[in-house]
């Protein structure tokens, strides 16, 4: 419930709509309940007395009550969509912020999946008990209160029965209530699993139809569709009890109110028009009892997905700006003094461990190392991506922590080992780097990262669309036009992930020598192959975590055993073969 209370403090603007249409909802029921004491003045009255004047007065006051009430129904489930759907676009949106702000080992918490759940079904889930459960929380206790009191005015000996049938539905949705609560939570995560396999289904499509594996890949769908319908069934197969256990308890209390309200009529106690009246009032407390059934499945149902939107929100950002950062970076040197990480606190073992490096300003370094070495991990401590478990990481000679984030980052272009495109234009993509970049300017890093020589092949040019995630180019042309996007922050560090392991070695070559007429900008190359670092000022080799040497590459190919494997092994073709 605080969840839930939390949330509604994004209901802002849409607070005057949640509150109009709760009050349109009391004055429809007003309306409502009038109609059953004029219909028994109709009746006893006007019927009795054969008096036809006075039925179509009261029959014209019943009409006008009927229309009074449609007209406030219909102005209230305008408010009502209003607000529920206003509020949930909020909530997304302030979901969407926070994912924004998280840094990677927050977002190691969630699975995307999970993340579009709770921003897509849950958000949906609390909309639905706005627009489904605002006019019955407010009608519900009104009309039972109303009716009740009514009823006993009416007749207090028949609303006796009220007295007995009240317990029975009250436990019977307590049952129910304490039942399907806890299936909810399951329910979500049924579905978490459902999107993660779709997700990664449409993601990799093209890899599932080189490999033929459709067949294994509907299997597994098949399998999480079957666990998330046999859930759905389980939860909705107890939610819906309440329903014909309602419906048995009414119908039994209209049966005993008839029984003993005919014996009234017979014994003279009880007009006919009162027992009408009375019977309405029956119907109007017993749709109560269930729509108040209805309302705290609604929110049973709310409360669990209150709860994993909760958590999204409430998770702390692990990176955050100091209260008085330093705002800008003199320059692009680098210094690791004592640096260890892991990526989890439980974790057993450092992925990097008493890390001494210190990187001058324009210096081109270049990072050689094993499958599993760290080398991803090293660099993506420069931008802050993750912060140093043990030691300090210094930029421009200041602890990295001292800086805004925003300003530290703006000071590192970094071209991921994944590449990663959207959807769009290449000039949309390109202009991630300077929003406010020319064409000329555009062109220029497209120069310099070799990507013009495909794209003054393009009939659009810069405004060739890519499609989703740059699925209209290649690997190597992709890895260009990531390169020719970090060119375009200026930034006073460059950091290049393996970024032209899908390019040819002579288009490198090119790349390489542009990258050379970069001045006072720091270059820090990450590679598998020596030609790609062998012409930088430093080459550093990790092992295990652990800088197991560093030197340029005349030192290390003297000095160092691994260095010598590494270039043995790579260099001894090209020799052979010319």
């Amino acid at each position: 419930m605080k969840e839930l209370k939390r949330l509604l403090s994004y209901l802002g603007p849409y607070r005057r709509d949640l509150f109009l249409g709760g009050l349109l909802v009391l004055v429809e029921t007003a309306f409502e309940l009038v109609i059953p004491v004029l219909m028994a003045d109709l009746i006893d009255v006007g019927v009795e007395n054969r008096d036809l004047n006075y039925i179509v007065v009261k029959g014209v006051q019943m009409g006008v009550c009927a229309v009074l009430a449609l007209i406030t129904g219909l102005l209230y489930a305008r408010f009502a969509a209003r607000a529920a759907y206003g509020w949930g676009a909020r909530i997304r949106e302030a979901q969407y912020e926070r994912v924004q702000d998280y840094a990677f080992s927050n977002l190691d918490r969630f699975e995307s999946s999970s993340l579009v759940t709770r921003m897509t079904t849950d958000v949906t889930v609390l909309q639905n008990a706005i627009n489904g459960g605002l006019r019955p929380l407010v009608r519900s206790p009104v009309m039972l209160v109303m009716g009740l009191g009514l009823s006993f005015w009416m007749n207090a000996r028949l609303a006796l029965i009220f007295v007995v049938t009240a317990p029975i539905l009250a436990l019977i949705l307590f049952f129910v209530v304490r039942k399907v609560a806890p299936m909810y939570g399951r329910l979500q995560k049924a579905m978490d699993k459902l999107n993660n396999v779709v997700q990664e289904g449409l993601t990799a499509i093209r890899a599932v139809k080189a490999f033929v594996r459709g067949e294994y890949e509907e299997e597994k769908f098949q399998s999480v569709n079957e666990e998330l319908m046999a859930t759905s069934q389980r939860t909705f197969h107890f939610a819906v009890l309440n329903l014909p256990a309602f419906q048995f308890t009414m119908y039994t209390a209209i049966v005993l109110i008839l029984w003993f309200g005919g014996g009234m009529i017979l014994g003279g106690s009880l007009q006919v028009g009162e027992l009408t009246g009375f019977l309405s009032y029956v119907l109007q407390v017993m749709n109560s009892f269930m729509m108040i059934s209805n309302v705290f499945l609604l929110l049973t149902r709310s409360l669990a997905s209150a709860h994993r939107i909760a958590e999204v929100l409430e998770e702390k950002p692990a990176l955050v700006s100091p209260a008085q950062p330093v705002e800008e970076v003199p320059d692009g040197s680098v210094d690791f003094e004592s640096v260890s990480f892991k990526y989890h606190t439980d974790a057993r073992e450092y992925a990097l461990s008493g890390v001494n490096l210190h990187i001058r300003a324009g210096q081109t370094v270049g990072i050689l190392g094993g499958t599993g070495s760290a080398k991803t991990t090293l660099v993506q401590l420069i931008p802050r991506l993750y912060d140093a478990t043990e030691g300090t990481v210094r930029v421009g000679g200041h602890d990295e922590k001292d800086y805004d984030l925003t300003v530290l980052r703006d000071a590192v272009g970094i071209v991921l080992q994944k590449n990663v495109l959207f959807s769009g234009t290449v000039r949309e993509n390109l202009k991630w780097g300077d929003p406010d970049a020319d064409d000329e300017t555009l062109w220029a890093v497209c120069r310099a990262a070799c990507a013009d020589e495909f794209l003054e092949r393009m009939p659009d040019g810069l405004d060739t669309d890519l499609g989703q995630g740059g699925v209209n180019v290649s690997g190597g042309q992709k890895q260009r036009l990531c390169i020719a996007r970090a060119l375009l922050k200026n930034p006073k560090i460059l950091i290049f992930d393996d970024s032209t392991s899908a390019v040819d070695t002579a288009t490198e070559g090119k790349i390489r020598g542009a990258l050379t007429k970069l001045t006072g900008v720091t270059k820090i190359i990450i590679a598998q192959r020596v030609t790609s670092v062998m012409h930088t000022d430093l080459i550093v080799i990790l092992e295990d975590g652990r800088i197991h040497a560093a030197g340029t590459h005349r030192e290390l190919l003297e000095h160092d055993p691994i260095y010598q494997e590494i270039y043995a092994s790579q260099m001894k073709g090209g020799e052979e073969n010319g």
